[in-house]
């Protein structure tokens, strides 16, 4: 009768112990919080109203949509630095120096000499192509300088950091240029018939594209083993500073992306304020959604809903009229408690406190 029981009650235990031990445990805890506590505190929260924009267009509003529309242009951003995280075991510091550069070369393209131009000077195409090149190229040479010199990540990247806006201001001699084209606002706003933010759309365009890369690449698995141990993947036949480097060169490319979002929100740039500080939500997007700081394994759709995690918790940080300047403050606290939870020892004294619950409840089973 005892082993019945037990038989009976595994199953159970097996589930949530997989559950708990499973990656995507963490953010998806996170989101269910936050929302519960939403749905407490004003259930009006998850409101979503259908209106119409100046041109007549359908477009969706409400917390839930800006959740997804500024999570978007996040999750991009994460994609790129869970893999430079993954292969270096650091973090690029300067993508919101990078993502002002990358839209500042936007506009000079669109607007050329002209900072208010009737007509674009060139097709948005081409200005996002050439944004790319640009971004990538700061992104090689953030990997040159981590792979190839051996220089920390963080102190790496501090160069463009500390320069960067002063660079994106150089780029239009410290003009503000404007796009009138309307074409242009499309993919910071909405396409005309579609009520959803196109930043949706672009995230799940890069998911797809990074998806696809590591289906029919082994890219994925080159920057996990280089990760984990560079020596041995190494003596494996690998080339672990080329992994490294190109981790950077396509952080990079959704850096532009990410940049382009950016900047056709407005139509315009501001130097020193566009994506001010998203470097910490990015970050933080990695280690919310489990993956280890100091590199190896990772996991790409769980940095993705962590970043929508971080976006819920802005949205909800505002909603509760919390000052844009202490944000920051209740954002370390969550990296304080996340650095702690993946701690090594802290995950062992949970394992062990887990065993002793199963055990014990195995015993009263039994008995």
């Amino acid at each position: 009768m005892a082993q019945i029981k037990t038989a009976k009650t595994n199953p159970v235990s097996e589930f949530f112990s997989k559950l708990f031990r499973n990656q995507i445990f963490i953010p998806i805890a996170a989101l269910l919080l936050l929302a519960i506590f939403n749905l407490i505190a004003d259930p009006s929260f998850f409101k979503i109203t259908l209106g119409y924009s100046s041109d007549g267009n359908p477009v969706l509003s409400g917390y839930i949509m800006t959740i997804l529309d500024y999570g978007s242009e996040l999750a991009i951003l994460a994609i790129g630095m869970t893999l430079v995280t993954a292969a270096s075991g650091g973090q690029d510091i300067s993508v919101g120096a990078a993502i002002a550069i990358s839209g500042s070369v936007v506009l000079r393209v669109l607007c050329g000499t002209d900072s208010r131009p009737e007509t674009l000077q060139a097709p948005i195409i081409v200005a996002f192509l050439v944004s790319c090149l640009v971004a990538m190229a700061f992104g090689a040479f953030n990997g040159t300088l981590v792979a190839y010199f051996k220089i920390q990540p963080m102190v790496a990247t501090l160069i463009l950091f500390t320069a960067g806006r002063s660079i994106a201001a150089w780029i239009n001699n410290n003009e503000l240029p404007i796009v009138s084209d309307k074409v242009f606002s499309y993919f910071g706003g909405f396409l005309p018939g579609i009520p959803i933010p196109t930043s949706f759309f672009i995230a799940v365009a890069c998911m797809i594209i990074t998806a696809l890369v590591f289906k029919f690449t082994s890219l994925g698995l080159y920057i996990q083993s280089v990760g984990i141990n560079q020596n041995s993947s190494r003596l494996n036949g690998l080339n672990p500073e080329f992994i490294k480097f190109i981790t950077y060169v396509i952080l990079g490319f959704f850096v532009a992306v990410a940049g382009f979002i950016k900047v056709s929100r407005l139509s315009t740039i501001n130097y020193s304020v566009v994506a001010k500080d998203i470097e910490m939500d990015a970050i933080l997007a990695v280690a919310l959604g489990g993956n280890a700081l100091s590199g190896g394994k990772f996991n790409i759709g769980a940095s993705v809903l962590g970043a929508y995690v971080i976006q819920f918790l802005t949205t909800t940080l505002y909603k509760l009229e919390v000052s844009s300047e202490a944000l920051s403050a209740y954002k370390a606290i969550v990296v304080i408690i996340l650095v702690v939870m993946s701690a090594p020892i802290v995950r062992e004294k949970l394992a062990a406190l887990i065993k002793k619950i199963k055990a014990s409840s195995a015993a009263k089973s039994a008995n």
